[in-house]
């Protein structure tokens, strides 16, 4: 069974910066793709970065310039830096995501709010 635990939201100023760690257990496959999507009231939820475990980054273009993913793919984790340019817009449930053969994994999320 593959469980995916996030950590470091919270509640940050405008201009302030926040990391997020998301570590993978279980059954996890070499190839993969870990990333993060976010979810804000009353909206769908959509895509922020993926990172697959060769390295390639995909970013939404709202956060590119602005947001770093990362891994570590000997610890099956990923990270998602949210530079010193938050906006208030960021806000939102933040869901790490685990892509393999066997499907789609989530995460509980962890909510983020940029608020002055």
């Amino acid at each position: 069974q593959v469980q995916l635990v996030e950590s470091g939201g919270g509640l940050v100023q405008p201009g302030e910066s926040l990391r997020l760690s998301c570590a993978a257990s279980g059954t996890i496959f070499s190839i993969n793709t870990m990333g993060w999507y976010r979810q804000a009231p009353g909206k769908q939820r959509e895509l922020v970065a993926t990172m697959t475990s060769t390295g390639f980054r995909n970013y939404a273009n709202s956060v590119k310039g602005r947001f770093t993913i990362s891994r570590d793919n000997a610890k099956n984790t990923v990270y998602l830096q949210m530079n010193s340019l938050m906006k208030p817009e960021d806000t939102a449930v933040y869901y790490c995501n685990l892509r393999m053969t066997t499907g789609d994994y989530w995460g509980q999320g962890t909510q983020v709010a940029v608020s002055s």
